[in-house]
């Protein structure tokens, strides 16, 4: 900024004196408009201030010392400013007097700084308290956010006092139009972005959070789930290739489980455990929440458990992600189930066809699928319920005309 922009002027206190009629004398700066006034600690007969030439006549004792104090806190005052104006950096009235009483200037922050610092952070906690592809997934963001702040501001950062709702939409616009990413997946983006916010907030680089009133779109995203008819066919096909016959009893599996792939790829016979009916029962942690899931094996899971023999720790053979749902693609083309199916589909079939379509209250189902709260279940599966009185008011209305 240009030092024509601040005006530097002292002002009598007139309304306060002491008990020999001295008055105190203030210094005031003014920056577009704002204004801070302080005491210099020099006091004088009003009698005697000229306030045009903005100092003390010689008819004043101290005047040579008054009206040299004077001049050295405007000189410093102005030399503040031309520092900051020299050195690039972006400054404010409160900085300009902050640095004038020798209080530190902190370090401005900015955003992609700032997420970095965070993720630098959790990086370390890998392995103890985070798992490698959390972290990953912070990474990918600091990706996003680093060739937004490019594309949006042509700057490599952005400064995190000026952080507003705005940064979200635009965010949020450049992944849909550039990066073409569907608004479920950049819901969750916008929500790991936020996450370091609180660490600033917390070290004093912002008083609020910026984004406070943000609220994620919703994504309205249909249950894709087999019908009794569909998984049946499933159930009875024969494979040829062992690895199809081998994906089939593991998808099945978990139609009937509810397990998510990790928590199916990692189940180990100490999993396996009788419960209070003498029943057996899966008990673990889910691994996305952490949360203890508890689930009894129905007869068709507890028949393909015993259909593995139980060489290691693990109850089934390794496998992919990523070829699970290849294998289970040809499956789907062998069946003519014409729908994507992937391995997430076997724990929306248990949700949908064999509990919620067989009458399990929605709690249950919660309960069995691990899910921190109702809200996630009522959220994904309320249409299911939905689908289901529909078609029970048909049978109904079916039943009620051939009367």
């Amino acid at each position: 900024m240009n030092r024509e922009k601040i005006t530097i002027l002292f002002v009598i206190n007139t309304a306060t004196s002491n008990q020999k009629g001295l008055c105190p004398i203030n210094c005031r700066i003014t920056l577009n408009k704002a204004r801070k006034q302080f005491a210099t600690g020099l006091l004088v007969n009003p009698n005697y201030w000229e306030n045009k030439l903005q100092k003390v006549t010689i008819q004043e004792a101290n005047h040579k010392y008054i009206n040299a104090q004077l001049e050295r806190i405007q000189v410093k005052i102005y030399n503040i400013a031309l520092v900051f104006q020299l050195q690039g950096i972006e400054w404010k009235l409160d900085d300009i007097f902050n640095e004038y009483k020798g209080i530190p200037l902190k370090k401005e922050e900015y955003m992609l700084s700032c997420y970095r610092k965070y993720v630098a952070r959790i990086q370390k906690l890998v392995g103890i308290e985070i798992k490698e592809n959390t972290y990953e997934k912070f990474v990918y963001v600091g990706n996003h956010l680093e060739a937004f702040i490019k594309w949006n501001f042509k700057k490599s950062d952005f400064p995190l006092k000026e952080l507003n709702l705005r940064f979200l939409d635009d965010f949020d616009y450049y992944l849909k139009t550039e990066k073409h990413i569907k608004q479920i997946t950049i819901n969750k983006i916008i929500q790991r972005l936020r996450t370091p916010i609180k660490q600033a907030i917390s070290e004093g680089y912002l008083d609020r959070d910026p984004f406070i009133l943000y609220k994620s779109k919703k994504v309205h995203k249909e249950v894709i789930f087999l019908t009794t008819k569909e998984l049946k066919i499933i159930e009875e096909s024969a494979f040829q290739p062992k690895r199809l016959s081998i994906i089939q009893d593991l998808f099945v599996f978990c139609c009937y489980t509810g397990l998510a792939f990790n928590e199916m790829a990692h189940l180990k016979t100490k999993n396996i455990q009788i419960g209070f009916d003498n029943m057996n029962w899966i008990q673990m942690k889910r691994e996305k929440t952490q949360r203890q899931i508890s689930i009894p094996l129905l007869p068709k899971a507890q028949e393909i458990i015993d259909k593995y023999s139980l060489v290691t720790n693990y109850i089934f053979p390794a496998v992919s992600n990523q070829k699970f749902n290849a294998y289970l693609k040809e499956i789907a083309i062998i069946t003519e189930i014409d729908k994507r199916i992937t391995h997430h589909t076997a724990r929306k079939t248990f949700a949908s066809t064999v509990l919620l379509y067989n009458d399990v209250p929605m709690e249950i189902v919660s309960e069995l699928l691990g899910h921190s709260n109702m809200t996630i279940t009522q959220e994904s599966y309320g249409k299911v319920v939905q689908k289901k009185v529909s078609e029970e008011m048909q049978k109904l209305k079916l039943r009620i005309d051939n009367v």
